[in-house]
């Protein structure tokens, strides 16, 4: 039997919502490909926390939007909805690797290992989001629009 089907069939899913989740996850897994090596170049070569998160959130965020847009959802969003969430993302992951950063100088002398740890930091950032961002997407950004009831005549 197929993976999806045994995945689909224990959790009670469709496989509308598995596929949802898989265009998902691989839309995911390309901006963070894009957006891990951004951050940790910028790093590498200087950049403060906060500038490397602005720039690799920037080249990760361009395909994201287009893949989740365009082929997870296969619609537009609400953007406003989605420009807080992806915001928010940025703000904690920016906070987090600033104040990795901080430590990582304290403790940590090499340049390369300071650069591991910051950016394991900012990749265990968007991780940790990841299912929270998903849940927000489909529940509040990509919703169906709700049909609108008209009241029973008496």
């Amino acid at each position: 039997m197929r993976i999806h089907r045994r995945l689909a069939r224990r959790f009670g899913l469709r496989r509308s919502r598995l596929l949802l989740w898989a265009k998902y996850s691989a839309s995911s897994v390309i901006s963070t490909a894009v957006s891990q090596v951004a951050f940790a170049l910028c790093y590498w070569f200087g950049a403060a926390p906060l500038l490397a998160t602005v720039v690799a959130w920037v080249a990760g965020g361009i395909p994201n939007y287009v893949l989740t847009r365009r082929w997870a959802w296969e619609r537009r969003g609400r953007v406003l909805p989605y420009a807080i969430i992806v915001v928010g993302n940025a703000a904690v992951a920016a906070l987090v690797t600033s104040l990795t950063d901080k430590a990582a100088q304290a403790w940590i002398d090499s340049l390369f290992w300071q650069t591991m740890l910051v950016s394991s930091s900012y990749f265990l950032t968007f991780a940790v989001l990841f299912v929270v961002k998903f849940k927000l997407f489909d529940r509040w950004v990509f919703a169906e629009p709700v049909a609108v009831r008209t009241p029973a005549a008496t």
